[in-house]
């Protein structure tokens, strides 16, 4: 059996995470991915009043993410470092003088406030282009970035792949897979060549029903159909990213209005971290340096909601054997009314589980009722269907195992999160 490693269990257990789309077209409104217009992205226009990283983190803590990630360098080539690789850097822009670094600002914001640190770094990089780079000149341009983002800011937790732009680029990806666990033996690497975590596959936050940590394939870009042929089959956690206004990753290119709702979120969680998979969740700061206002406070109500949530289960189990007909009786102390059941597997030995039903027995019945079918349990699934006034409960499962079941929470929860 495929077995997780501990880092990736561990990053199971960060469920939520906060993307940060910031650097040069923050300051350049109208401007899209791969619009010809990029050399229009003067570094002269980088000028954030009032850079807050400290800010941004807070806010991540606050609402119950356990890491963040940051747009080092986006396809544009930008680096929010003075990287000495590239003249197309923080150190050519006024701010600070030329003095600055967003990714040592927002490392050091981090470390502060416990967040795991993710750095995102787009493999397709427009400038090279215009600088007319060859394959083996940009691979040594990449090698080098990469080089220093893992050697001069301390332990980085998760380094993110962005495979877009890169549909028909050959990359030395052994030379550059050697550098970074040489580096870094510990990162996560999101994704491409030697991934740790997958892809969903879309950007708007859901994961599949059918939802089975191991693939021997993995999407990596919005261009292509085309997957990553991995040489053999992974155990791979996958992650769905979403923007908080649809449409953009980046705030200036955009309006709040646009901001999703709270029910929205809440749906997005369900149909993310509620099949088994990460929810990552972009916020671009503005061009003050600055989280907006109706994001933030639509992120806090968010962390608050779940809380509230799960804060109150009616009935709670924790490493329950199956029966010898491969079920758990949960019998309730009187009858509760319940909508909500969240169940996680036992993953430490691998994915064993191929198919689960929630089942009830409310009195008088005389039938038990299926509330919830599915194909996958993995690290959480919750599982949620209208209210049923129930003592009897219980769950039927697929398994080569009797001890896959790592938990049992029942709840009933109400629309309005903060009754």
């Amino acid at each position: 059996m495929i077995k997780p490693s501990k880092k990736q269990l561990e990053f199971m257990e960060w469920e939520i995470g906060i993307f940060y789309h910031f650097g040069i077209r923050t300051f350049y409104p109208g401007h899209k991915d791969w619009d010809g217009r990029e050399s229009e992205l003067l570094p002269e226009g980088f000028k954030p009043e009032n850079l807050n990283c400290e800010q941004w983190i807070f806010v991540a803590k606050q609402a119950g993410a356990k890491y963040t990630i940051l747009t080092a360098k986006h396809h544009d080539g930008f680096a929010l470092w003075p990287s000495k690789f590239t003249d197309y850097n923080i150190s050519k822009t006024p701010w600070k003088y030329g003095k600055g670094d967003v990714v040592l600002e927002y490392v050091q914001a981090c470390r502060k406030y416990g967040m795991k640190i993710g750095i995102y770094y787009s493999p397709a990089d427009v400038s090279s282009k215009r600088k007319k780079m060859t394959d083996k000149e940009y691979d040594n341009v990449f090698v080098n970035q990469i080089s220093e983002l893992l050697s001069n800011y301390g332990k980085i937790d998760y380094l993110w792949f962005d495979g877009c732009g890169s549909e028909n680029h050959e990359y030395d990806t052994k030379r550059i897979i050697r550098v970074i666990r040489s580096l870094q033996p510990e990162i996560l690497i999101f994704d491409m060549w030697d991934p740790d975590t997958r892809w969903i596959g879309n950007e708007a936050g859901f994961a599949p029903l059918n939802n089975s940590y191991i693939t021997d394939t993995v999407p990596f870009s919005i261009r292509t159909d085309t997957q990553h042929i991995l040489k053999e089959k992974k155990f791979l956690p996958g992650e769905c990213d979403v923007q908080m206004r649809p449409f953009t990753w980046f705030t200036s290119e955009n309006n709040e209005n646009t901001v999703k709702t709270l029910d929205q979120l809440m749906g997005l969680y369900d149909y993310s971290v509620g099949r088994g998979s990460n929810l990552l969740i972009n916020i671009g700061p503005d061009s003050k340096g600055m989280l907006p206002k109706k994001d933030t406070r639509r992120i806090l109500e968010f962390g608050d909601a779940i809380r509230k949530r799960f804060s109150n289960p009616i009935y709670e189990q924790t490493n329950a054997e199956l029966d010898t007909n491969y079920e758990i009786v949960m019998e309730l102390d009187y009858d509760e009314l319940a909508n909500c059941m969240v169940l996680e597997e036992n993953l430490e030995n691998g994915e064993s589980i191929t198919g689960f039903q929630v089942i009830a027995q409310p009195e008088f019945a005389y039938q038990p009722i299926v509330l919830c079918e599915r194909y996958t349990m993995g690290h959480k699934a919750i599982c949620t269907f209208p209210a049923v006034f129930s003592k009897h409960f219980m769950i039927k499962v697929k398994s080569d195992r009797r001890d896959c079941v790592k938990r049992i929470a029942i709840y009933y929860t109400k629309n309005n999160y903060f009754e």
